[in-house]
C-alpha cells in the first residue's frame, strides 16, 4: 500500500496540492480523473519518485517496484532492434548469459582441470546458472515477443531497427518494457494515445489479468468504463474516491453536485435573510442585541463552497451547411501502393470494390495502425494519388482536419483572432464558448498562437474546422488532445450536424456515439458495415468466436483420426503417418525433430510436457556435475574429470537447444490458440 499524508506541493506561487492525503490499496484499478491542469500528471510524477513534495509524507514499501509510462518517453538507443530494446529491461539476465558463455569458452581453453583458475570459473558458472534458473531466463524472449505482438507489432517488425518506427510505435515499445518488469503498481498517463483499437482491446485484457495495482489517467471513456474499479477525482488539490467505473462516477458526482447545490442555495437564502434582518434592526434598541448575535453567527458560519459548474451546459452547434446532392462522393474500384526505399512495392489497398458516400452518412474509418486509414482519408480529400477514379457530388463543399493542420495557423495572431480569420458568422460570445469547450478560458483567448504547445495548436485548428459551414467533413483523429468534456461537446455537435462526415479515430466511445456506418480497413481491403461501432464490434467478436470454434472442431477431428482411422484411404495413410511421427517425437524428443509443427495441439502439449521433464532432469545433472567438478578431491581421478567435463559441456549444449525448442513450441501453441 502506498500512503500520502498531508502532501503539499507548489511550483513558484502556484499551489498544486495542499494537505493531500490518499491511501492506494493493493490490487485496485484506479482512474485518476480531473480537469486539464489540475495536477494529474504531477501526482503521477510524484508517485514515481520524480517530484518530491514540499511537505508531508509519501510512504512506499521498500520492496515495491513502480512502473511509470509518461505521455512522452525519452529517446531510445535507436541502434537496437524492436526486440532488443524490449529485452533491454532484462539487462542483468542478458549480462549473466553473456558472462556464462564467456566462462564456458574459458573453461574449454583450460587444459588443467585441477587448477585454481578452472575451479574458480566453474564455481562462478554454477552460481550464474542457479541465478538464471531462479529468474526463468529461458522465458524472457518468448514473453517479450508475446507482448510486442499483442501491442500490434508484426513478427517481421521485431528484428527491424527501432529508428525506422514513428514516435507512436516507440511508445508501444516503452509500454512493453514497462509491462515486462511486472511491477507492483503501474502508473499510466494516457496509455491509449498511440494505440489502435485492436491494441487497446489487448491492453484491456492484459491489465484485467494484472495482479498489481493500476493508476491511469485517460480521456478514453470506453477504456475507463471497462478498466477501472475506482475513480479518484483530483480537484482543488484534494482526492475524492468514487466506487465503480467512469459512468458510475458521472452519476454519483452529479448526485453529489445536486445535493451540494441545494445545500449551497439554502445557505445563501439563509445568509441573505439574516443580512436583511441585521440591516433592518441593528440600530434599533429593541432588536440590536439580536442583530449582533446574528452578526457573530455569520462570522462563525462555515460557508459551503460554490458548486462546480455543470460541464454538460457547454454547447456548440455547427453553422447550417448548404445541402449537398444525394451522392456526396464516389470512388471507383481502386488500389494504392507506395515505393519503399529499397525500390520494392508496398501495397496499402488492392482492388477494393467501389465506395459511395451518401448525404447524411456519418462514417467511422477504423483499422490497425498502418492499414491505410489516413491514406484513404487523403484519397477522399483528393490530395493522395491512387489507381482509380474519384468523383465529388453536386454542391459538395469539403473541409478537412488532421493533426498537421496546426502548421497552417498564423503564429502572430491571438487565439480569438485566429478563429475570426476563418470567415465565420459567429459573434465573439459564440467563439469564446467554443474556445471554452476546447479548454481555452477567460484571458487564454488573448494568448498569441506562437506560445501554444503542439496539442493546444491542434485544438485551435479543430475549432477553426468546426466554424467552417461545409457540408462534407473529413476528420483525422479529432479527439487527440481533447479532454472528456471537450470530446462530449464534439460528440453533441457531430450528432446534431446536418452534413456528412468521415472520421478516423481510435476512441470507441466517440465512434459509438457519432457514427452510423463503419469502414474497417484490413488486409489491403475495406469492410463496410451499416450500423454503430457497438453493432460492428458485436458482430466481429461473434465472427471470431465462430471461426475459433470451427478451428477447434477441426483440431478435434484431427486428433480423432489418430485413434479412429477414417474410411478414406488417403486420410487413413495421413493418420498413420502422423502416428508414426508422434512415436518418433516420443522416442527421440521434440527438440530433435524438424517437422514437429505437423503435430496436433494435444500431441504438442504432451511433447512439451516431456521436454520440460527432460530440462529439469538435465538441470539436476548439470548441478550435480558442477558440484563434483568444484570439489578439489575430484581431481585425484584425472581421467574421470576429463570425461565428466566433456559430459558437462554436452549437457549445457543440450539444455540450450531444449530451451530454444521450448520457446518455439510454446509460441506455436499460443499462436494456434489465438487463431
Amino acid at each position: 500500500m502506498i500512503q500520502l499524508k498531508d502532501i503539499t506541493l507548489s511550483f513558484g506561487s502556484r499551489e498544486i496540492f495542499k494537505n493531500l492525503s490518499w491511501h492506494i490499496k493493493d490490487g485496485k484499478r484506479i482512474g485518476l480523473f480531473g480537469p486539464n491542469g489540475v495536477g494529474k500528471t504531477t501526482l503521477l510524477n510524484m508517485l514515481a519518485g520524480l517530484y518530491t513534495p514540499d511537505s508531508g509524507a509519501l510512504t512506499v514499501p521498500p520492496s515495491y517496484v513502480i512502473g511509470y509510462l509518461p505521455q512522452e518517453v525519452e529517446e531510445f538507443d535507436t541502434g537496437r532492434t524492436v526486440l532488443e530494446e524490449a529485452l533491454s529491461v532484462f539487462k542483468e539476465v542478458l549480462d549473466l548469459e553473456s558472462e556464462s558463455e564467456s566462462i564456458a569458452e574459458q573453461l574449454n581453453e583450460i587444459e588443467d582441470h585441477s587448477s585454481g583458475e578452472y575451479k574458480k570459473n566453474l564455481a562462478r558458472l554454477d552460481a550464474i546458472h542457479n541465478e538464471l534458473r531462479t529468474r526463468d531466463s529461458h522465458t524472457i524472449k518468448f514473453q517479450s515477443e508475446k507482448l510486442l505482438l499483442g501491442l500490434g507489432f508484426e513478427v517481421g517488425d521485431l528484428d527491424r531497427p527501432l529508428s525506422t518506427f514513428s514516435g507512436g510505435w516507440r511508445m508501444r515499445v516503452a509500454l512493453a518494457k514497462l509491462l515486462l518488469q511486472n511491477p507492483n503498481i503501474l502508473l499510466l498517463d494516457e496509455p491509449t494515445n498511440h494505440l489502435d483499437i485492436e491494441s487497446i482491446d489487448w491492453l484491456e485484457e492484459y491489465l484485467k489479468r494484472f495482479q498489481g495495482s493500476v493508476i491511469l489517467v485517460s480521456h478514453d471513456q470506453y477504456f475507463l468504463n471497462r478498466m477501472v474499479t475506482t475513480i479518484a477525482e483530483l480537484s482543488t488539490g484534494q482526492i475524492t474516491e468514487y466506487a465503480g467505473n467512469y459512468s458510475s462516477y458521472v452519476e454519483e458526482r452529479q448526485s453529489r453536485l445536486e445535493i451540494q447545490k441545494s445545500a449551497y442555495d439554502n445557505q445563501q437564502r439563509m445568509i441573505k435573510e439574516t443580512e436583511r434582518f441585521i440591516e433592518r434592526f441593528r440600530y434599533k434598541n429593541t432588536k440590536a442585541k439580536q442583530a449582533q448575535s446574528r452578526i457573530k453567527m455569520l462570522e462563525k458560519l462555515e460557508r459551503i463552497p460554490v458548486p462546480e459548474s455543470d460541464d454538460a451546459s457547454i454547447k456548440f452547434n455547427f453553422p447550417e451547411p448548404k445541402q449537398s446532392g444525394k451522392i456526396v462522393l464516389e470512388l471507383s474500384q481502386f488500389s494504392k501502393s507506395y515505393k519503399n526505399k529499397d525500390g520494392t512495392e508496398l501495397k496499402v489497398f488492392e482492388d477494393v470494390r467501389p465506395l459511395e458516400i451518401s448525404r447524411g452518412d456519418k462514417i467511422a474509418l477504423i483499422g490497425k495502425n498502418g492499414a491505410g486509414k489516413s491514406t484513404l482519408a487523403r484519397m477522399l480529400l483528393g490530395t493522395e494519388p491512387f489507381d482509380g477514379k474519384r468523383k465529388l457530388g453536386h454542391n459538395v463543399e469539403l473541409t478537412y482536419f488532421a493533426q498537421h493542420q496546426a502548421e497552417s495557423l498564423d503564429p502572430s495572431n491571438k487565439i480569438i483572432e485566429e478563429l475570426k480569420s476563418a470567415g465565420h458568422t459567429q459573434n465573439d460570445t459564440e467563439i469564446r464558448t467554443l474556445l471554452g469547450a476546447f479548454l481555452f478560458k477567460a484571458d487564454d483567448v488573448f494568448k498569441p498562437v506562437s506560445v501554444l504547445s503542439g496539442g493546444e495548436k491542434s485544438r485551435i485548428a479543430l475549432a477553426k474546422t468546426l466554424l467552417s459551414p461545409k457540408n462534407f467533413m473529413i476528420l483525422d483523429e479529432p479527439t487527440n488532445h481533447l479532454d472528456i468534456q471537450s470530446r462530449n461537446v464534439l460528440i453533441d455537435s457531430l450528432r446534431n450536424y446536418k452534413g456528412t462526415f468521415v472520421v478516423v479515430s481510435h476512441d470507441r466511445h466517440f465512434l459509438d456515439r457519432v457514427a452510423n456506418k463503419i469502414w474497417y480497413a484490413e488486409d489491403k481491403g475495406l469492410v463496410t458495415y451499416p450500423g454503430t461501432y457497438s453493432d460492428f464490434h458485436y458482430h466481429q467478436t461473434k465472427r471470431e468466436e465462430e471461426l475459433s470454434d470451427s478451428l477447434n472442431n477441426n483440431k478435434n477431428e484431427t486428433v480423432q483420426t489418430l485413434d479412429k482411422p477414417r474410411p478414406s484411404k488417403d486420410k487413413r495413410k495421413e493418420a498413420e503417418r502422423r502416428n508414426r511421427l508422434y512415436k518418433e517425437v516420443v522416442e527421440h524428443g521434440i527438440e530433435n525433430m524438424d517437422n514437429w509443427e505437423e503435430l496436433s495441439v494435444k500431441q504438442l502439449k504432451t511433447a512439451l510436457s516431456n521436454l520440460e521433464k527432460k530440462i529439469h532432469s538435465c538441470e539436476d545433472k548439470r548441478i550435480e556435475l558442477e558440484q563434483f567438478l568444484a570439489d578439489p578431491s575430484s581431481f585425484n581421478e584425472k581421467g574421470r574429470v576429463e570425461d565428466l567435463s566433456l559430459n558437462y559441456r554436452e549437457i549445457a549444449e543440450d539444455l540450450q537447444k531444449s530451451y530454444e525448442r521450448w520457446d518455439l513450441v510454446t509460441a506455436h501453441i499460443e499462436n494456434i490458440g489465438d487463431q
